[in-house]
Order: C-alpha cells, then structure tokens, then sequence
C-alpha cells in the first residue's frame, strides 16, 4: 500500500507542477486538472496522499494541494467514514498543525489558511458532541510555540466566521455550536486577553532589543492574529464580555494605539466594538473612552498617523506621496471617533442618565481635526456625526458644542471647495483622493453627494448660531467680490480671459453661493423679524448687484446669490427693481458677439438661470412683485420684439411667470382677459387649419418638422423645417406654463369674491373653475392629436418614411443613454464646450421633449382643472383613442414619460393633496415589458365604472401579446450573456461594445419601468396602518442579536386596507381581477426589490378581499402557483423568501378549507414530506386539533415549501455539503442558567466514551 500511495503521490505531484507552470500547453493544464478532480472525487488514498503531500518536507505548492485533499475528504466523505478512519484522520491533523509547519515567519499564509480550513470542517461536524475537550486541545496547542499560537487564532476566527457571519451550516449545528461558544465565551475571552498580553508585553520587550528582532516579530504576529480573531467576536457577544473589568480590553485596545505594528488591527477592534447596538444600559461603560488616558490614546495615535500618512517619493524630492498603511489607520481613528459621537448621542438625554462627558471639547476638537484634514474621504467621513450632535436635543444646546459650530462653519468654508481631483497637483487632498478614487469623474460624483450632505449638516448648523452664519456668510461674500478673478492653468476653450469649471475663482465662488444658500435658508427659520440683520444683508445684496462680470461660471454664482437674499428685499421694497433688471440684463447674457457659433453649456445655464430665478421669485412672492406687473409685462413684450436670440423656453419662462404674477389678481374676468391676450397668438398658430393638418396626419407631420428629408450641406429646407419644430415647440411650452400656472386663491373668502367658485358638492366641498379652461378647452383636441399622431410615428409604414438623415431619430438620445447607464462627460467638456449638434441630435431631441411635454400638459390639466377638466364629456373615450392608441409599437424609452410624468401627476394631486371630494377611475395599460397605471380623478362616482371599462376594454387586449414579446426579448438578453460568458471562458467569441452596452440599457430600461408597478398599486389602492413600535430599535436583546435571519419571525399579517379607489374597482370584477393577475405575475420577474414590495404589501391586500366570493378553483390555484414561482426565482434571498413564504401560507390557510385543489400542488412540491402535510392540513382542517404557535407554524409551512425555492446562480453547479446533525444538545425549552452551567459541566463525561 506505501507503495502504491508514494506512486499515487507522485502523479499528483506532477498534475500540480503541470497545472502551475505558467508555460504549459492549455490541453495539458486541463488533463491535469481533470485527473486531480477525479482523484479526489473517488480514489481511495485520498487521505495519505493528502497527508504525504502536506509534509513541510514539500513545496508549497505541492503542501496547499495536499491539504486541499484532506479538506474535500472532510466535506465531502466525512459522513460515509468509519470513525476509526475519523479518529486517524483527526489525529494526522493535529500532528500538522504540531509539527507539519514551519516558524511563523517563514510558513506560507495560504498554507495555515488551508490548515485552518481543515480543522474547523472537523469542529463543525463533531463539536461539541463528539469532541468535547476541543478547546482544551486548542489551548494546550498554543504552548508549542508562536506559530501553533497562530493557527489556534486562526481556527477560532474561521469557526466564528463560519458559524455567525456566513452562517454555514445547518440550523441545529449552528445553533449546538453557538450556544457551546456563549456558554465558554468568558473562558474564550479570558484566553484570548492573556496571549494577546502576553505577546505584547513580550513584543515591547524584544523590539528594540539587538539579536531578537525575529523573535519580537514573531510575538508581533501572534498579537496581529489574535486582535483580528477578538474583531470576529466582538462583533456577536454580549456586550458584558466587552465592557467587564471596568473596560479593560477596550484600555488594551487604546494603549495598542500606540504601536505603529499593531494599531490598524486594535482600531479595527475598537471601531467594532464601539459600534455595537443594544439595550442602552449595556453600552453606558463606553462612556469610559472620553476619560483623559483613553482620549489622549487616540488624539496622540492620530497625530502621530498623520505625520507619516505623506512622505517624500525617492525618485522626486519635492514630490509627496500617500503611505497607505498609516492612512488606512487614519481613517478607521476617524470612524472610531465617529461612532464614540454616535454612542455620545443615543445614551446623553436617554433613560440611562448619562452626563455630557467632561472632556466633550477635547472629542470635538478631535472631530474638528478629522473634519480640516487634507484627505476628502476622511472630511466627508465626520459630516453623519456633526449632524448628529447639532440636531441632539440636549447636545445642541451645550455651550461645547454652540462654540464648536462657529468652528465648523469656518471649516466648511475650505470644505465646501471643490478641490482634490486625483489628476492634479494643485492641492494637498489631490495625493489622498489619488489613493481613494480612481478617475476625476469618480470624484466628481462623490464629491457631488458629499456636497448634498454638507449642505444639509450647514442647515443645521446655521439653525444654531444663525447670526454668527450670516456673518460669516458676507464676510466671504464680500471678500469674493473684491477679489480679482483668477483663472488659472485651466482656462475656457471658447474664449481668451474665461474661467473654466476648475478655475481657482469659480471653485471659490461656487462654495460660497452654496454656503450663503444654506444659511439664507434658515436664518428666517430661527430668527424674529426684528432680529434679522436687514440692513447688512441689503448692503451684501447691493454689492453683488453692482458686481459686473462677463464670465458666465461667475456670473451663474452671482444669481444664485441675488435670489438668495431676495427674501431680504421683502424688508427693502426698493431694490426690486434693481433685482429685476440684474436678473432680466442676465436672460439676454452673451459672451460674444458672433451669434452663429452656438452657446456654450455655461451660457445657456446663466440665461435658464435667470428665468428660473424670475419664475421662483414670482412664485414665492406674487403678491410682493404684483405692482410690478404692468412694467414686467412691457418689457416681456420689449424683448420678444426686439431679441431675435431669446429661445422658446426663455420667451415661455416670461410667461409662465407672469401667470404667476396673475394670480393675485384674485379676479376670475381680470385674470382670464389677461390669459386671453398672453396667450392670443399661441391659440392662433395652435388651432390654424395648417396646424390641424400637420397634427391630425402622421405623413403631413413628418414632412411639416422635415424628418422625412435628407439633409445635405447644399439643403434649403433645413432652416423652415427648424424653424417649423421651433413653432410647435413654443405653443406646447406655452400652454405647458398656463396650465401649469394658472391657478384659483388659496383663500375660499377670496375664490369667492373673485368669482372662482361655481357650486358645491354633496358633502359641501367647495367646486372652483380655473382662468385658462376654456383656452385649455379649444387646445385640447389638437394637443390629444399630436399624442395620437406621435404614437402612430412608430408604426411600420411611418418609420419607413423617416429619411436616411433620421432614420434614427426615434432612438435614445446618447446623453440620455449615458445618464440611465451612469456614465459622465469630463467635467471641463461638460461646461466649456460649445454644444454643436448633428441635425439627427437635433430631432431626436427635438421629438423627445415634444413626447415630454404633452404628458405634462395632461398631467398639469388633471391637477390644476381638477373637475373642469375631469368631467369633459366622453374624456375616457378621447384618450383611449389618443394616448394609448398604437402602444404595442412605442418602445420603452418612450413610455417612460406616461409613467414618470403623467400618471405621477395624478398620483400626486389624489393622493398626496388628498382631495377628499374626488370618486376616482382607474386605467391599467399592459405595454411591451411594462405596467402602466393612469389613475384619473372624476366628478361623479357613477361615471367611474364606465371611464374604467372603456379605456381598460381598450387597451387589455394587448396583454397576452405583449406578455410573449416581452419573454422573447429577454431570452435574447440571456443569450447575449450566455455569449459574453462564453467568450471569457473559451476566448472565441468576441461581440462589440455596443452590443453589450444595448443590452445593459434594455435590461436597465425594463428594470427602471417595472420597478413602478409596486408602488403605484400600493399608493392607489392600498392605505397602511402604521405598525406600532413599542421598543427602541437600538435596544435588541443580546440573545435575539445571535439569532438566525432564518429563524426571526416572519412579517406581522398585512394590515393593509383598500383606498376609496380600490373599494370601488372591487365591485367590478373584470378590472380587480387585471389587479391581481398584474400583481402576482410581477412576482416572478427577474427584480428581487418588485418581489418583495408586492408580496408584502399588494397581493395578499388585494386577494383577501375577494377570498369570500366566487372564485374559481384555476385561478386559486393559479395565485398559489404564482407565488411558489415567485419562490423558485427568487427564494435564495432571505427577504424575499420571508415575504413570499408569509403569502404562500396566507394563501393556503384561507383557502384550502374549500379548495382541495392546493393540496394537489402541494404534492408535487419536489422533496415534500406527504406525512407532514397530512398533519399540518389535520391542524388547519380540524377545529378540534391541537393547535400550535405561530412561528411553530410558519417554520412547518417553509419546510413543506422548501422544494419550491430555487438556487442562486453561483449555488446551481457547486456540489453541495451535506453536515449530519448530531444528539441534540440542548433542550427545547430554554433551561435557566444553573441547569445549563450543569449541563455545560456534564458534557465530557457524557461524550467522553465515543468521542475523538
């Protein structure tokens, strides 16, 4: 046999160089492969060879595949051994780790990791049963020197891991080996304390000792293992093991700050630690850590870090370069600070009494250092605590704490600069962000969101020290405007003398127009009228009035500075002409003269933003501008007169202000005369019989914005074409504005005064009617052709007569392709350069808004006419035959305005105004791989079945053929993957870029649109109760914190109810029956979110309604099956099993009383146990069985369903590890703790006899 197994060996030996040798043939590597596979799967010398080749005598290489052996016999074979071959293969094992491995030095990591690896796979199947004085060996281990000390550590970290973290093993080893492991956990700590002290305080000793450095790094090492196995506990245990002897391994722990060797892996622990939730009198003691010692700990360690965290390169002198070691320690002291503030903040001002801690300006002033550091990251690490302390109730209110806001708001000065981009070397945060992002554009968009949440930390601040922000604010302020603009290295492409986006006086002027924003913001909140500071501000406002630039970034920051403190004006009524003019000289901005090179993006934002600002000021404070309208409106009609250059939006900006302005007239006749004549010549061009033509007919509109030509350089029909796109795109902005904008008082007193109320409704609602109906009136058919017409563009023969120039005019713009995929334009591209676009461009983005804004212009009508607008006469009948005409032809991109826009629209106004008079009707629309949901408000509650019925009628029938398409195109996309996974495994199939990232968009595209379904369903038919809570979140109970996610309950039932919406689409059964078979198909798509939200809040709020009346015995058991499908794509996530396991039994124990049927699908559950069937069906049939808890119940019904559930792809090929469950340890019934100390005491002489 020795002979045959030192062939065996050899062999093997010769697979594994072959498999590891760089130069060898594929074929080759694959036969070796093959033959070590097979080897393992089947040969009986399995475990000496292991053992052979694990001999220290051999390479490495050759080690690791040995114990690889060994490690596949015991997960795989261990069940079939005899326990003689168990007893022998333990005892080899032990012997390795004795004797089978070299110093801790020089021994291979991957080598004690395989070694590890083994021992636990043993401990996972015979501990504690079978092998009881494991720990007691382990122990005993740790006294042959430092490298069995170090696999000790190693094997304790990867059991906890095993056994808490990845949890993988079967529930009753699980929880065997994890009650063992909280029963010794004081042991264990105390074991864990004495090596991790005793190889410190042999580390110190040795290190600076000549002739012992590797005997004091090998102490080192030890101390590192055994830190990293204490961060595998802490995270779990009770925290009593963390905070007994007054603190003191969190002391260790900070006085471990201190050892550059050991100081990552202590704040590691540190950081764990402090971060633990539960009860709040439990973490009390960790108020320890703002004592002098402790503090002192981590400020010095963090100083000390931050000195050496830079050093100098040795190729370039002057250069300095990131040490990443010390700035990985640097950021988890930053974290450990962060989560002592959070710790600060739940247990100060709680039930536990704790006093604000003496040293409290020492920890903020560390968190102030942290906050001023170079390194972005580490800033933007602090901003969740600094908001924390300034929102605390009795935090905020500390003097400490007051002082330190003044501070953070000078910090945020620096702070808010947008600085540190990895490609440059202009400031010091360039060296950290080169460590922490790998692109400009990655940061460029974390520092977009790092700014959001300074903004909001500011907010907060400000509320606090309000008048010491604003100082601070116009400070800054007029330091900007007397400073001369500096341009830098990077200047503007367009023009000479222009800032770029990067200029050192844009990215100044930037971070203050955000900071004056944020405190502008709340200094109104937090201050009296007669404490606000007008008189400066008026004196800020009139220098940023007087401030003339012609740069366009700037001048951009400007604006948003006026309109900041325009709410000062309101004091100052006599600088609002002053306003006015600024903002209306800043609509016509050029930079140039040469009007025929086209504008750059930073041109075009200063003129948006000027309209923007008017339309915000007119919107904020009509009343205030009202006697302004007069001189408003003549210089509206003064710049359309005489600037050929103002777009279509900035003319319909103007008016949509003025709309604003109009409605404080508070004069229905005044008001809609004034309508009449705003909008006089866009109902002329609108109703024309030429516009008729061009938007009732298809081929006349495709010839009218000249798709169907082909555009050459010698074309002259491109100018009309553009300038025929430009009329229909001014109407429909026009009328987007009126209807947008037009509204009845606020005041009921005032809507009746003013003639804007015409009646009442039965329960004394009062009924409005709005200024601009009978416009919208007169527009409406021609607005509901246009959608008709472009829903017909898309069928065959109208694509046919698109040119060659567009014959692409109809797909997704590029922009709006990288936005939904998340792909960025470089920064400085995206704002200097000018925005030259192909005549394609031009139409596609031509047809897009056009697509945009007449579902606005719908959406706004149900909102603003409310019931002028819902009552039209044959309404249901117009839209059926214009927005939902043609669907099965609009692709997805475009129907992403009837989702986003439209039917959100409405879904704001019912159900977020809440208005209470409104019946409603619903329409359910099946389109391409979407649902689309309008909901529409109506007058009358008898109208509702029948607006419901002829749209629903209308557009029903598309759902079986759409359903097919749906399922082809995603076939398609699986085999485009399976082609992309081919082609890396076997390198021969190449496909483009472009055809992955197609179908990346389709996929993303289908993903964003069904994703709706969910909530719009809960939001229109479905009012939540609010569930309860009695307990705070933070307090979990130390037991329940160990506990299996598998093993917590289940959801509360639904306590979910029907809206007025729903309760009346119930009575007709055509419409609720679309809901539910909407609703449970969704389960099974390929989106766990959609899953889990309709399981746990739709399907069964709807289905319960219906479970009394007469329900056929397919479609339950369709609903059944629907949901166990839902179960086999998406039960290997937790979440969605949870749900998906609480609706299958909702399901079955509502209905199987009166439909057998569902025992039937039962029995064809794979794997299902037909005895427990017959028993739980005996418990829910027989009122007289005895009745179990409800868990009990639910953890029946998931074993039952269990075959249902399907495999995570990465689990449908690997062969699975079966672990038998031994005696059971532990009795059902929770024990008190002298009968479990007793047990725990019995254990060896119970398993003593058959043990290893």
């Amino acid at each position: 046999m020795a002979d045959q197994v030192a062939a065996m060996c050899d062999q093997l030996i010769k697979a594994v160089n072959v498999m590891m040798d760089a130069e060898t043939n594929q074929i080759y590597r694959l036969e070796a492969l093959q033959f070590f596979e097979e080897f393992k799967e089947s040969n009986t010398f399995c475990v000496p060879c292991g053992i052979q080749l694990a001999d220290k005598s051999q390479p490495a290489v050759v080690r690791h595949f040995g114990l690889q052996i060994l490690e596949h016999v015991i997960k795989f074979r261990w069940n079939n051994m005899q326990q003689q071959e168990k007893v022998q293969l333990k005892e080899c094992a032990m012997q390795l780790l004795l004797k089978g491995t070299h110093s801790i030095l020089e021994e291979e990591s991957h080598i004690k990791d395989a070694l590890s690896r083994i021992i636990v796979e043993m401990i996972k199947r015979e501990w504690p049963q079978n092998w009881p004085d494991m720990l007691k060996e382990m122990e005993a281990l740790t006294s042959e020197g430092e490298a069995q000390t170090e696999l000790v550590m190693l094997i304790l970290l990867r059991l906890a891991e095993d056994v808490i973290t990845f949890q993988t093993l079967p529930t009753q080893r699980r929880r065997d080996i994890q009650q063992t492991l909280t029963q010794n956990m004081e042991s264990i700590f105390s074991f864990l304390m004495a090596i991790l002290q005793l190889n410190v305080e042999d580390y110190r000793k040795l290190k600076g000792s000549p002739g012992n450095e590797l005997q004091a790094r090998a102490h080192c090492r030890v101390a590192v293992a055994t830190l990293n196995t204490l961060a595998g506990y802490i995270d779990w245990v009770s925290l009593v093991y963390i905070t007994t002897g007054n603190c003191q391994l969190l002391e260790m722990l900070c006085l471990l700050l201190s050892e550059p060797e050991l100081q990552l892996e202590a704040a590691e622990c540190l950081l764990i630690a402090i971060s633990r939730k539960g009860k709040l009198e439990d973490r009390k003691p960790f108020m320890l850590l703002f004592d002098d010692v402790a503090m002192h700990c981590i400020l010095s360690a963090a100083q000390s870090a931050d000195e050496l965290a830079l050093c100098k390169k040795p190729s370039e002198s002057q250069v300095m370069d990131v040490v990443e070691q010390r700035y990985i320690f640097l950021k988890r002291l930053c974290q450990v600070l962060c989560a002592l503030g959070g710790q600060l903040c739940s247990l100060v001002g709680s039930d536990v009494e704790v006093d604000v801690p003496a040293n409290l300006s020492k920890y903020m002033e560390a968190l102030l250092a942290f906050t001023t550091h170079s390194s972005q990251f580490l800033k933007s690490s602090t901003l969740a605590t600094w908001g924390a302390l300034f929102r605390h109730e009795t935090l905020s209110k500390v003097s400490v704490v007051v002082e330190m806001t003044v501070k953070y708001l000078r910090a945020s000065m620096t702070n808010l600069v947008k600085t540190g981009f990895p490609s440059r070397d202009d400031n010091p945060s360039c060296q950290y962000s080169r460590v922490d992002f790998d692109s400009d554009e990655d940061f460029n968009s974390f520092f977009i969101s790092f700014r959001a949440q300074q903004g909001e930390v500011l907010r907060i601040a400000c509320r606090i020290v309000p008048l010491e922000a604003f100082q601070i604010a116009a400070e800054w302020l007029q330091y900007q405007v007397a400073s001369p603009i500096d341009i830098g290295d990077t200047t503007s492409k367009t023009a000479e003398g222009l800032c770029s986006i990067l200029s050192p006086s844009v990215v100044q002027w930037d971070a203050m127009t955000v900071f004056m924003e944020c405190m502008a913001a709340q200094i109104f909140k937090s201050l009296e009228e007669e404490k606000l500071p007008i008189d400066q501000s008026m004196e800020l406002l009139q220098a940023v009035l007087n401030y003339d630039t012609r740069d366009p970034l700037i001048l951009s920051c400007v604006l948003t500075n006026v309109s900041a403190l325009f709410p000062f004006v309101i004091h100052r009524p006599q600088f609002l002409s002053q306003v006015l003019f600024k903002l209306f000289n800043a609509i016509t901005f050029e930079v140039g003269q040469d009007n025929k090179v086209p504008r750059t993006r930073a041109v075009k934002n200063v003129r948006r933003h000027a309209c923007s600002s008017i339309i915000k000021i007119c919107r904020d404070y009509p009343q205030f501008i009202l006697p302004c309208f007069d001189v408003f409106y003549n210089h509206m009609k003064k710049l359309f007169s005489s600037d050929p250059t103002l777009t279509h939006m900035e003319k319909c900006s103007l008016m949509e202000a003025l709309v604003l302005i109009s409605n404080q007239f508070k004069d229905f006749a005044k008001q809609k005369a004034f309508l009449d004549e705003l909008m006089a010549s866009v109902l002329t061009e609108w109703t024309s019989d030429e516009m008729r033509r061009v938007l009732w007919d298809p081929v006349t509109f495709l010839s009218f914005v000249g798709a169907d030509q082909v555009v050459t350089t010698q074309s002259t029909d491109t100018d009309k074409a553009s300038l025929n796109r430009g009329r229909l795109s001014f109407c429909l902005y026009a009328i987007l504005g009126m209807v947008k904008r037009a509204r009845w008082p606020a005041d009921l007193e005032e809507a009746k005064a003013g003639g804007f109320v015409v009646g009442y409704t039965p329960t004394g609602a009062p009924i409005f009617r709005n200024p601009c109906t009978a416009q919208f009136m007169v527009m409406l058919p021609n607005l509901l052709a246009l959608i008709r017409t472009q829903n017909s563009l898309f069928l065959a023969e109208n694509m046919a007569r698109l040119s060659e120039t567009f014959s692409g005019a109809h797909e997704m713009m590029d922009a709006e392709k990288n936005m939904v995929l998340g792909l960025t334009q470089h920064l400085l591209d995206a704002y200097d350069s000018p925005l030259y676009r192909t005549n394609l461009e031009r139409m596609q983005g031509f047809f897009s808004l056009l697509y945009e804004n007449c579902f606005h212009v719908l959406g706004n009508a149900g909102v603003s006419l409310q019931q002028e607008f819902y009552t039209i006469e044959s309404l249901a009948e117009e839209l059926a035959r214009s927005v939902f005409i043609s669907l099965d032809h609009v692709p997805d991109h475009r129907l992403r305005p009837m989702i986003h826009i439209l039917i959100l629209l409405c879904l704001r106004y019912e159900f977020v105004s809440g208005s209470p008079h409104f019946p409603c009707g619903v329409v359910f629309v099946l389109t391409g791989k979407s649902f689309v949901v309008f909901l529409v408000v109506t007058m009358k509650r008898s109208n509702c079945s029948c607006f419901c019925f002829l749209i629903h009628g209308k557009l029903y029938c598309y759902k079986e053929v759409k359903l097919d398409s749906y399922s082809i195109r995603i076939k398609k996309l699986h085999t485009t993957i399976s082609k992309i996974s081919l082609h890396i495994q076997s390198e021969i199939i190449v496909l483009s870029k472009v055809k992955i990232k197609s179908a990346l968009l389709a996929a993303f595209l289908w993903h964003c649109e069904t994703s709706l379904l969910p909530s719009l369903l809960a939001v229109s038919f479905i009012s939540r109760k609010a569930h309860e809570t009695t307990a705070n979140k933070e307090e979990i109970d130390e037991e329940d914190m160990m506990m299996d996610s598998a093993l917590l309950p289940f959801p509360a039932q639904p306590t979910a109810e029907l809206t007025e919406l729903g309760k009346c689409l119930l009575k007709h059964d055509n419409i609720y029956m679309s809901l539910l078979t909407l609703s449970f198909t969704s389960l099974s798509w390929k989106d766990t979110s959609n899953c889990h939200r309709t399981a746990s809040i739709v399907c069964w709020t709807l289905l319960r309604q219906v479970i009394g009346g007469n329900l056929l015995p397919e479609a339950v058991t369709w609903f059944y099956t629907s949901v166990l499908r839902g179960l086999q794509v998406h039960g290997q996530h937790e979440v969605c099993n949870s749900t998906l396991s609480q609706l299958a039994m909702l399901i079955y124990e509502n209905l199987r009383p009166r439909f057998i049927e569902l025992r039937a699908v039962m029995t064809q559950i794979p794997n299902i146990s037909v005895e427990a069937l017959d028993q739980y069906d005996h418990r829910l049939m027989d009122p007289t069985a005895q009745k179990v808890g409800e868990k009990k119940r639910k953890d029946q019904f998931r074993k039952l369903i269990a075959g249902t559930v399907g495999k995570a792809l990465c689990e449908q090929f690997r062969k699975e590890v079966h672990i038998r469950n031994l005696p059971s340890l532990f009795k059902k019934q929770k024990p008190d703790k002298d009968t479990l100390n007793s047990e725990a005491l019995e254990l060896p002489a119970k398993y003593g006899h058959n043990s290893f």
